[in-house]
């Protein structure tokens, strides 16, 4: 059975924590804090509400100013530190920092750029955004600059308008302008890191300000390896939509020139089986550059549909022909449930649907 990552929020973690915490607090009482948090709703907790009841343990037992707080919490995570293993974890410090330092913010902003090394502050920073956006904007402009790409990351992830499971940042969603200006200091970063985080930025600002994707793909693509990279994943969920002038700006525009043939594809499947299908992509010239996608009609609990696009291939097919075989779980997950019964499977080819066919699904 694949562990709950709640879990990672152990009692084993709980006694690494307060063995630490002793180191840097002599008379720090372990055991209260140790039962403090392992209280009669514990077991319930989820994710985020295990941080939280860890956070407010914390200033429980630390009965001192705010600063001090810190410092020793610093201190702590720095004993810490060679544990790489222990970033989800170690964002218990920040959101100690988001529920009891709004009101310090200068050393609050301290903490967090400590914090988010080998961990992250991405949820923290967006509170300090809400209350304290122009100086907190400007911080994450000196942040870009940061030797460390852990901070540089910080600096985008932390300010993306949808940035999941943390508060929406409503006045970006409006304006990305702010976010633009950053980005620019990054998006020629050559940490991997950040590139995911600059083209994850873009993307969630494509879905509220589609133009202004447009606008910066088209200025920024066929420029370097990086940057052509970003611009692709910035643009997924346009792609995913099918937005044609977006197909373009990549080339993937042309494809009446294809047929699909030989569509094979499993009429039935079981729930937690894979769907497994397979066609061919034929023409009378190059297929050339071609996104190759597939759509789940998902049946839903109310009888109703959603749709879910998925990339097979993507590519500059210099042959005339190409097979692709694919298979796709039918396992429930915690992201998705499936329901018996009549589901559809699509084919399409830069954006244009060649195939459609239902299959069922069975117990």
């Amino acid at each position: 059975m694949s562990k709950l990552l709640k879990d990672l929020f152990s009692q084993d973690l709980i006694l690494l924590l307060s063995k630490n915490i002793k180191a840097e607090y002599s008379t720090f009482k372990e055991k209260e804090f140790e039962s403090y948090i392992f209280d009669k709703k514990w077991k319930s907790l989820e994710l985020k509400e295990r941080m939280r009841h860890i956070a407010f343990a914390f200033n429980e037992f630390l009965p001192f100013s705010y600063k001090k707080q810190i410092q020793i919490l610093i201190a702590t995570k720095r004993r810490l530190s060679s544990i790489k293993s222990m970033g989800l974890q170690f964002m218990v410090f920040q959101d100690f920092v988001e529920v009891f330092g709004l009101e310090d913010y200068e050393v609050s902003i301290k903490a967090l750029e400590v914090f988010t090394i080998n961990s992250s502050s991405e949820f923290a920073i967006r509170q300090f955004i809400l209350k304290y956006e122009e100086k907190t904007m400007a911080q994450m402009l000196l942040w870009a600059k940061n030797e460390n790409e852990h901070i540089r990351r910080l600096a985008s992830e932390g300010c993306r308008p949808r940035l999941p499971w943390a508060v929406a940042l409503p006045n970006f969603k409006k304006d990305p302008s702010k976010i633009f200006e950053l980005l620019e200091l990054l998006k020629n970063d050559e940490s991997k890191y950040v590139q995911k985080s600059v083209a994850n930025n873009l993307n969630d600002i494509s879905k509220d300000n589609p133009d202004l994707i447009k606008k910066f793909v088209k200025n920024n693509i066929n420029k370097t390896k990086n940057l052509d990279w970003i611009c692709k994943h910035a643009s997924r969920t346009l792609l995913k939509k099918g937005d044609k002038s977006v197909l373009k700006l990549f080339g993937f525009e042309k494809s009446s020139h294809v047929e699909v043939l030989n569509f094979i594809c499993d009429k039935k499947v079981s729930l937690g089986d894979d769907l497994n299908f397979s066609f061919e992509l034929k023409s009378e010239e190059k297929l050339g550059a071609l996104r190759i996608e597939y759509v789940i009609d998902y049946l839903k609990a109310n009888e109703s549909y959603s749709k879910k696009v998925f990339i097979a291939s993507q590519n500059d097919f210099k042959t005339k022909s190409k097979v692709i075989s694919k298979k796709q779980s039918f396992k429930n997950m915690t992201t998705r449930k499936h329901y018996l019964g009549k589901h559809f499977i699509s084919i399409l080819i830069n954006g244009q649907e060649f195939i459609k066919e239902e299959f069922i699904l069975k117990a």
